[in-house]
C-alpha cells in the first residue's frame, strides 16, 4: 500500500486503486485554493502512476463528501479575483473530468456547492445513503462558478437543474439517484467496500479501452450528433491496432481471463 499526504488531501492506493481524500473535517471538507491544489496533485499523480488504475475521490469523516466552497475565503474576492477563483475550479475540476483513468466519487455526505461540482466532474458518483446534494449558492448572492450550471443540466435535465439551482434547496441520495445525478445509493457503512468492489471491477478491463470510452464520451458528449459518431468511429478504429485488443479478443476466443498489457 502506498501512503501520502498532499496538504489536506490523504493520498493511498490499494489494489490499484488510487483513495484521494479531502481531509478538512473540522470545516466540512470545504474547498480553498490549497486543498483543490491538493486534489489536483493527487489526481496527477495517480493518473501518471502505472500502477494505478482507477481513482476514488472521497472525503474524511462521517458528515461531509465536500460541504462547498471555503466562504471564508471567497467572501474577500472582488469580482476581478471571483472570476479568476471560477476558473481555476473549472481548470482543476476538469483534471478529474478528462482523466483517461476512470474516476470515481464515493459521496459520503454533503456534497452542496463547489462539492456537488466536484462530484459531478467525476465520471461515476456513489452514494452514501445519507447523502445530501444541493447547489446553494443562490443564498449567498452567487451562482455555481465550477461548473455546476453546465453539468447539471447534462446530467438531470435543464428542468430540474433550472430548479435545483434556483431554489438552493438540498436533495436527499435516494431523489439525487433517481432524477439521475448518482448512479448507486447504498448503506452508509458499505460505502467504501462498494465502491472498492466497483473499481476494481473496472480496473480489470483494458486500460487502453478505458480511457477510449472516457474520450469517447468527454468529447462527442460536447458534440452534434454526427461529429460525435465520427469520434467513436475513430476511437473505435484504433482500438484494432493494441495489444488490448489482441489479447481481450483472444482470450475469449480461448475461453480464459484476458492479462492486458495497456498498449
Amino acid at each position: 500500500m502506498e501512503q501520502g499526504t498532499l496538504a489536506a488531501v490523504e493520498y493511498t492506493v490499494q489494489d490499484r486503486v488510487a483513495w484521494i481524500t479531502v481531509n478538512r473535517p473540522k470545516k466540512l471538507n470545504a474547498l480553498n485554493r490549497e486543498t483543490v491544489e491538493a486534489i489536483t496533485a493527487a489526481a496527477t499523480r495517480a493518473v501518471e502512476d502505472p500502477e494505478v488504475a482507477v481513482l476514488v475521490l472521497t472525503g474524511a469523516g462521517e458528515k461531509a463528501f465536500v460541504a462547498g466552497a471555503d466562504i471564508a475565503e471567497m467572501a474577500a474576492m472582488d469580482a476581478r479575483e471571483g472570476q479568476a477563483f471560477g476558473r481555476f475550479l473549472v481548470d482543476s475540476f476538469d483534471v478529474l473530468e478528462r482523466s483517461p483513468k476512470p474516476v470515481i466519487a464515493a459521496v459520503n455526505g454533503f456534497a452542496l456547492g463547489g462539492g456537488c461540482e466536484l462530484a459531478m466532474a467525476c465520471h461515476i458518483r456513489i452514494a452514501a445513503d445519507n447523502a445530501r446534494f444541493g447547489q446553494p449558492e443562490v443564498s449567498l448572492g452567487l451562482i455555481p462558478g465550477a461548473g455546476g450550471t453546465q453539468r447539471l443540466q447534462r446530467l438531470v435535465g435543464r428542468g430540474k437543474a433550472m430548479e435545483l439551482i434556483l431554489t438552493g434547496d438540498m436533495i436527499p441520495a435516494a431523489e439525487a439517484h433517481r432524477i439521475g445525478l448518482v448512479n448507486q445509493v447504498v448503506p452508509a457503512a458499505e460505502l467504501r467496500t462498494r465502491v472498492a468492489a466497483v473499481a476494481e471491477g473496472i480496473g480489470s478491463k483494458s486500460p487502453v479501452a478505458l480511457a477510449r470510452a472516457i474520450e469517447a464520451v468527454m468529447t462527442g458528449g460536447d458534440l452534434g450528433l454526427d461529429d460525435a459518431m465520427r469520434i467513436e468511429s475513430s476511437l473505435f478504429g484504433l482500438c484494432f491496432a493494441t495489444g488490448d485488443m489482441k489479447e481481450g479478443t483472444a482470450a475469449f476466443l480461448e475461453k480464459r481471463k484476458p492479462e492486458f498489457p495497456g498498449t
